[in-house]
């Protein structure tokens, strides 16, 4: 079965300095792909030129086994859902207002969304089960119940795959859950769904494979249980990750707790 989305030999990154290179990377239509890697890694670099929103500085993206470069940016959104991490809202749009902004990509220049519009936008929300916030203010809702809505927003634009930043950053652990409870069920829903996690335990729970992005490069890809592994993690974070066993045999990885802090010398008395 032939990728949706598709890069080999890329290299990414701003100007001439590259963060990352990826020999390649696959998203099929039916699967949830989990990206892990450490801070300042490359993992929003590589999204971003997955999207086409950075332009690769080596290699080829690819998209429904077409040069990305060659896509219209309208064309390109009505194909790729974006959801950007950490992404607040100055106005006070409601839910709907939101996820009509989805829509953009099916519409002509200053052309206003129809009842045609409307009824997709709705349909989103009911999808991720937030239809109930359909006319309140994005000021008004929880961190949890305004990303279930920018997803709704990426859905709005009835796209072949969805690229989530830290879906979860910020969020409490039940909305951790919801949110993540929807990536899923996006997949099983025939979309593709690739998304950037800290937490290796989202990713052994909820995607079918992973990538792990570090030290400039990729580490390693596969299926989620042969990738995500404690000597895996060590290899991406530079330290030990222990992990322990469910009854249900299912491995959980704890926080490292690292080297002790260097001891710190008390400052001389002033003069």
């Amino acid at each position: 079965m032939s990728a949706l989305l598709e890069a080999t030999d890329l290299q990414v990154g701003y100007g001439s300095r590259v963060v990352a290179a990826v020999p390649s990377v696959q998203l099929h239509a039916g699967e949830v792909v989990a990206l892990l890697g450490p801070n300042g890694g490359g993992k929003t670099t590589l999204l971003k030129t997955l999207l086409g929103l950075l332009p690769p500085l080596a290699g080829e993206v690819r998209l429904d086994d077409r040069a990305l470069r060659d896509w219209s940016l309208p064309a390109r959104a009505q194909w790729l859902g974006y959801v950007p991490q950490g992404q607040a809202s100055t106005f006070g749009y409601s839910a709907l207002q939101m996820v009509l902004m989805g829509r953009t990509a099916h519409l002509g220049l200053l052309a206003r969304p129809g009842a045609r519009d409307e009824a997709i936008a709705h349909e989103a929300l009911e999808r991720l089960g937030v239809a109930h916030l359909a006319d309140r203010s994005v000021h008004r809702m929880s961190g949890g119940e305004r990303q279930l809505v920018l997803i709704a927003r990426a859905l709005a634009q009835q796209p072949r795959a969805v690229l989530l930043d830290e879906p979860t950053a910020s969020l409490d652990f039940g909305n951790q859950g919801r949110v993540l409870h929807a990536v899923r069920a996006l997949a099983d829903q025939g979309l593709g769904v690739l998304f950037t996690t800290h937490d290796p335990n989202q990713a052994l729970r909820h995607a079918d494979r992973a990538l792990l992005l570090g030290d400039g490069r990729l580490l390693a890809q596969g299926p989620v249980s042969e990738v995500v592994t404690s000597a895996g993690l060590a290899a991406l974070y530079g330290v030990p990750v222990p992990s322990v066993v469910e009854a249900n045999g299912r491995a959980v990885f704890l926080p490292p707790l690292g080297a002790a802090a260097p001891a710190v010398s008390a400052a001389p008395p002033r003069p």
